[in-house]
């Protein structure tokens, strides 16, 4: 008899179980049809390998298997200062992005967390506060984006808030005990977008954002 598996038939260390039912009862595209699920790593996200049927434009069904990385979803928020002309970035070290040829892995980015379980706006305000100090009040949404589509499940909720750069005080963030060490930058919003040309912002959703503030939200022409 097979052993119990731990998120699978019994609580894994995060307490879920059923990690290879995710995406068996799919059947919102007649064109696509889940075949099977294998959990492939579970220690803290989950990776699964999953296989499936596909209808193609010739109505030929094909058997295709794609690798999913499920870390939940996320939310960011680009605080801003309208008076000041500024925005209220952050810079941490990201191991990822080192080993993949970043100088020296220092991200420069907006605020951002993952979900849990809380709705996006709850989310994003606790992030913002560990993070950064500030207590976001007002939100406004700006859009719902999937980050990686070819292999990464998270969708990604944007937001931008104002903030008192004026009051503001503290040059650091995070939450020392989960190993976060953030530095704080407040950087005008022409500088900003100056970094995203020349390099220095190389963060995805930061470079979204701010280019959505200088278009279309608070720094744009006529607003």
């Amino acid at each position: 008899m097979e052993d119990p598996r731990p998120g699978i038939d019994i609580p894994d260390h995060r307490g879920r179980t059923g990690l290879d039912r995710i995406g068996r009862d799919l059947q919102r595209n007649p064109d696509v049809r889940v075949t099977d699920v294998e959990v492939l790593a579970s220690a803290w996200h989950v990776l699964r390998r999953t296989t499936l049927e596909y209808r193609d434009p010739s109505g030929r069904w094909e058997t295709q298997q794609r690798e999913t990385y499920d870390r939940g979803n996320g939310a960011t928020v680009l605080l801003y200062d309208p008076e000041r002309r500024t925005v209220l970035l952050t810079r941490q070290f990201r191991y990822p992005v080192y080993v993949n040829d970043h100088p020296d892995g220092m991200l420069i980015e907006t605020a951002a967390g993952l979900l849990d379980d809380d709705d996006p706006a709850t989310a994003i305000r606790r992030e913002a506060a560990e993070e950064t100090g500030v207590q976001v009040g007002e939100l406004e949404h700006v859009w719902d984006v999937y980050m990686s589509p070819g292999s990464v499940t998270e969708r990604l909720h944007f937001f931008a808030a104002r903030y008192d750069g004026s009051t503001r005080t503290g040059d650091r963030g995070g939450l020392q005990e989960e190993g976060e060490h953030i530095e704080l930058l407040e950087i005008g919003i022409g500088e900003a977008l100056a970094m995203v040309r020349d390099g220095r912002i190389q963060d995805a959703k930061t470079i979204m954002l701010l280019q959505w503030a200088a278009l279309d939200g608070p720094f744009a022409a006529g607003r």
